[in-house]
């Protein structure tokens, strides 16, 4: 049975369980296209999740093999930071996961040919999905270190929020319009508020490894009144959408979960992040803002669709 445990810490490296968080918001850029006036194309819809889900896999491989120092020097990993542990604890070979990471980057990029030369032709395709890719790899890959540089919190809220809804959008549609990115920003603080939050775990390993992320930088305190500032962002931003353009049901769906992000932010202001026993849930409940914002915006893209035919 040993090759069963070899086999599940394989799965376990390349984190699954944040693999659903690139579908909703796949989807969601579908949802958008759809109400714009698109034809399901059904094709790219296949293909477009898959390469999403591959550049999730790549980058999930990557960051553990290049954060391996930090996360060796973590003491207080949780469920949602620290890594997957799996090449702490040796369960798996460090370069194993560097040539499963190099392999799904091989196949992204022969899937991002087929996409940008037979599916959705031009190189719009080729360079949004390229662009997102790139993002993705060098978070943590040498020598660029995007989240060593004070800006990796911001380049994966654009990789995850902003490029990820707009590759199914563009895919679908064939351009880029104004409503995909008017809706993704509550997505985009929301992201950035997550990422500083399942930083507070890690930030004396990443201090000692020389991994300089926001909270590393800025210090936990500021980084905490930080990740308030970007809930609150999320929500100050719907007059402003309302007035752009975005369908007010939408608005109203994302407004709707307002008391949950003011929760967390009380919950950060009282001093949570100083607590290990919150930092799991601290996470969570980060997470769950952000998924369920995303759903409610999918379901309000939906429910207009459905309604005007």
């Amino acid at each position: 049975m040993k090759w069963l445990r070899y086999i599940w810490a394989l799965i376990r490296l390349g984190r699954p369980h944040f693999l659903a968080g690139g579908v909703i918001l796949y989807l969601l850029g579908v949802s958008m296209a759809l109400y714009s006036g698109a034809a399901l194309n059904v094709s790219a819809l296949f293909w477009g999740q898959l390469v999403v889900t591959a550049t999730q896999l790549m980058t999930h491989y990557a960051n553990d093999y290049f954060d391996l120092g930090a996360d060796q020097a973590n003491r207080t990993p949780t469920v949602w930071s620290g890594g997957s542990r799996v090449l702490v604890n040796g369960r798996v070979p460090a370069r194993i996961a560097l040539s499963i990471a190099l392999a799904l980057a091989g196949f992204v990029f022969v899937a991002n040919l087929i996409l940008s030369t037979q599916i959705q032709p031009g190189a719009g395709t080729f360079g949004l999905l390229l662009l997102a890719q790139l993002l993705a790899w060098f978070y943590s890959a040498p020598p660029v270190r995007l989240h060593s540089r004070g800006i990796g919190e911001l380049s994966t809220a654009v990789t995850v929020t902003l490029l990820t809804p707009l590759v199914g959008f563009y895919l679908q549609m064939g351009a880029i319009t104004r409503l995909p990115v008017l809706a993704v920003l509550p997505l985009c603080c929301m992201q950035f508020a997550m990422l500083l939050v399942i930083e507070f775990p890690d930030a004396a390993g990443d201090r000692f490894a020389g991994k300089r992320t926001l909270v590393v930088r800025l210090g936990p305190e500021v980084a905490a009144k930080l990740y308030s500032i970007a809930l609150l962002a999320a929500y100050a931003v719907l007059p402003l959408l309302w007035l752009a353009g975005l369908p007010p049901v939408v608005i109203a769906g994302v407004a709707a979960l307002s008391p949950l992000a003011l929760y967390q932010a009380w919950c950060v202001y009282r001093g949570d992040w100083q607590k290990p026993t919150r930092w799991n849930a601290l996470s969570l409940y980060t997470i769950v803002l952000l998924m369920a914002t995303a759903l409610v915006e999918m379901a309000a893209f939906i429910w207009l669709i459905v309604t005007r035919t």
